[in-house]
């Protein structure tokens, strides 16, 4: 029964979220200071979902300038959980088809995020170079998931490197963002699902890497997040158990 009721406010806050945010956008189309609004406004979920959330976001983040961040992708609750990290004038990478996905591809395109052509393979060759652009042309920070897809309880995937060539060629910072492990941990028709931490790290200067060192700052960043998750993994643990 607590499923079905949290899924229909889950649905109808939604659905309400993306009209009014629709409307919203249309007196500033594309403005990157969109994609925080609505990003903490999904992140609201959490306390409709019993998710107690720690966020550990410095103060001194909001200065921290033209960015990339990148963080561990686990499933849906992603959206919950990590999105209120959102900085002002971070947008995020996603394929042009999410467009036309119905109420949530109008708010995305409109929020100012980047759209890409993932299924062409020269276009795709190009993604890089338009993050950087976009960085240097409209001084906004990137949110990208190196894992490239959801790891979905098999642990931090191996890391692909277009955000951190992007990185190095923007001359912008990399900021890891690691969220507590969620993957078996939210059950929809349990009232209390304990805590999830959501921590970001000290930037880390590209300007000290050159093109040819990429494999060596994405592993350097994926060891460095990898150790940080398992640290928060068991602190949550302890902070369920005093629940």
């Amino acid at each position: 029964m607590l499923a079905i009721v949290r899924g229909i406010i889950v649905i109808v806050y939604v659905v309400l979220v993306f009209i009014f945010g629709c409307i919203y956008c249309l007196f500033s189309p594309r403005n990157p200071r969109h994609v925080m609004t609505f990003g903490h406004t999904f992140g609201k979920l959490h306390k409709v979902l019993g998710i107690k959330l720690l966020n550990r976001i410095p103060e001194e983040a909001r200065e921290y300038g033209p960015s990339i961040y990148i963080a561990n992708h686990q499933n849906n609750y992603d959206m919950v959980t990590m999105s209120n990290a959102v900085q002002p004038r971070t947008v995020t990478v996603g394929k042009k088809s999410l467009v036309f996905i119905p109420f949530f591809g109008p708010l995305y395109w409109l929020t100012g995020n980047i759209l890409i052509d993932r299924d062409n393979r020269t276009k795709a060759h190009g993604t890089i170079s338009q993050v950087v652009s976009q960085i240097k042309k409209n001084r906004v920070s990137v949110w990208m998931f190196p894992e490239g897809t959801r790891s979905r309880g098999r642990g931090l995937l191996p890391f692909k490197t277009g955000a951190f060539h992007a990185a190095i060629a923007a001359g912008v910072p990399i900021v890891p963002i690691c969220v507590s492990s969620t993957h078996d941990k939210i059950k929809l028709n349990r009232w209390n699902n304990g805590a999830v931490i959501v921590e970001m790290l000290p930037p880390i200067d590209t300007t000290k890497y050159s093109k040819d060192q990429v494999r060596e700052l994405a592993e350097h960043c994926r060891q460095m997040m990898k150790t940080k998750i398992e640290a928060l993994d068991k602190e949550v643990e302890e902070l369920n158990k005093r629940r």
